[in-house]
């Protein structure tokens, strides 16, 4: 341990690896003693004073020892951490789960949600892919009773819209059957803005249909995140830094209101195109509600159809590597799902 950069590197890793462990302080004679450094305490001590100038650790009292800072946990995420890979039984364990739920997407949601809790031991949070942009696929129109005519759109990706049409006046079966075959016809694959595009002198009983199927479409459209699924909110509510203490409510916030996740989404993974792992920490100036957290956050689906956001929040001090490896290898393995889905 010549090298003083070197040395600080190790010093900050050892020192945010012990207090994830621990939430306590952590002083140079137990470093010394715990991890055999070669040098001795005043040299660790001093080291530990640098880290501090740099702004990497904070001293909270005057005798005790060292805690990471935010902007020592960034340098840790950004430059020290590595690649961190879950071990291969957990990802067979993880794989053979999912797998058994077989096409249930509603299972593969609630599985995802339950597996980033446990792992992370902090609060999960997936979203239920939904498409970029709503894409016609199939079109039925059933006779129910009198008037009513129901609708049932179904669109790229799977997801299926029903729909109550009142006529002006009863129509038979077959025609509404005509009537969907020729929608069919004219509209597989195309989006909204294609659809509103087409050229095509539709009949009036086709008119109503379409203007409800371009209300369905432009609603899919106007949402980025479909159902929310959550786990483990209890691991946050119990961590120490949090009993007691209303900053954990704070950030639960933002994951259980709409609003707040969609503004949040929305701003990292969703609409940035942004692919692999985001870490934000401490809310990165940009939300206050998550200044004592951190949340690690992934896209999955197919990007340009169909995608969704999975991610997990909890307090600063975590267990990074073991997050941000299972948050990639659950959105992998999800979008490898969807991307079956969709070519059944």
């Amino acid at each position: 341990m010549v090298d003083r950069e070197e040395r600080q590197r190790l010093i900050l890793a050892l020192i945010i690896r012990e207090y994830v462990d621990t939430a306590q302080p952590i002083g140079s004679q137990y470093l010394v003693e715990r991890y055999d450094l070669g040098v001795s305490s005043a040299t660790v001590r001093n080291t530990l004073g640098d880290l501090t100038e740099m702004g990497y650790l904070r001293q909270p009292h005057t005798s005790a020892g060292r805690v990471p800072t935010e902007e020592g946990y960034r340098f840790f995420v950004r430059q020290l951490m590595g690649h961190a890979d879950l071990p291969s039984p957990v990802k067979r364990t993880i794989t053979h789960q999912f797998y058994q739920a077989g096409h249930d997407v509603e299972r593969w949601m609630r599985l995802a949600a339950s597996i980033l809790a446990h792992q992370s031991q902090a609060a999960s949070l997936v979203t239920a892919p939904m498409p970029e942009s709503a894409q016609f696929k199939h079109l039925e129109l059933i006779a129910t009773h009198g008037r009513q005519v129901l609708m049932v759109l179904v669109l790229a990706g799977g997801d299926v819209r029903q729909q109550m049409l009142a006529l002006a006046e009863p129509v038979a079966q077959d025609q509404l059957s005509a009537t969907a075959i020729l929608i069919n016809q004219h509209c597989q694959n195309l989006d909204l803005k294609g659809i509103n595009a087409l050229n095509v002198q539709f009949d009036a009983l086709a008119q109503d249909a379409l203007k409800l199927i371009r209300e369905e479409m432009g609603r899919v459209g106007a949402s980025l995140t479909g159902e929310v699924y959550h786990d483990g909110l209890s691991n946050v509510l119990s961590e120490p830094e949090f009993v007691e203490s209303e900053s954990a409510r704070k950030a639960l916030r933002v994951i259980e209101e709409r609003s707040l996740l969609e503004d949040l989404l929305e701003r990292t993974v969703l609409t940035n195109g942004v692919e692999g792992v985001q870490v934000l920490i401490g809310g990165e100036g940009t939300w206050e509600e998550l200044r004592d957290c951190s949340v690690v956050l992934a896209r999955y689906g197919v990007p340009g159809h169909t995608t969704g956001a999975l991610g997990v929040l909890g307090p600063i001090r975590m267990a990074y590597g073991r997050t941000i490896s299972t948050v990639r290898f659950v959105s992998s393995l999800l979008s490898e799902l969807v991307a079956e889905r969709m070519a059944e």
